[in-house]
């Protein structure tokens, strides 16, 4: 499998409050990205509740998805911190791939 190209050009960190995994959208909270929330950034490895967990903020980052996107599109956290196609609130991003539901995806964030 080809790796994708991840380059996060500001990484913060924040306080778990639940056990994350790598990839996902993280909310200001320290728990996954609330469905079509604004997202701190993309949990960038697995944490336990209650450790400080890596979070890259901006840049072009790699995130797991829940439904099909075309690159180019806008990105949403649906409820459990997935990357879906934007349809209302909050975008996160822009898509860089196509993909599938289950596949992880470059997104430009901070554009």
């Amino acid at each position: 499998m080809v790796e994708k190209l991840y380059k996060p050009l500001l990484m913060d960190s924040i306080k778990a409050a639940a056990n994350i995994e790598k990839q996902r959208f993280i909310g200001f909270d320290g728990d996954y990205c609330a469905e079509n929330a604004k997202a701190l950034g993309i949990s960038d490895v697995e944490i336990e509740q209650g450790q400080f967990a890596p979070v890259a903020v901006n840049g072009i980052l790699l995130v797991k998805t829940a439904g099909a996107i075309t690159a180019g599109s806008k990105i949403a956290s649906d409820a459990s911190g997935f990357a879906v196609a934007y349809t209302t609130g909050e975008a996160n991003g822009y898509s860089l791939d196509d993909s599938e539901s289950g596949e992880i995806i470059r997104i430009a964030r901070g554009i």
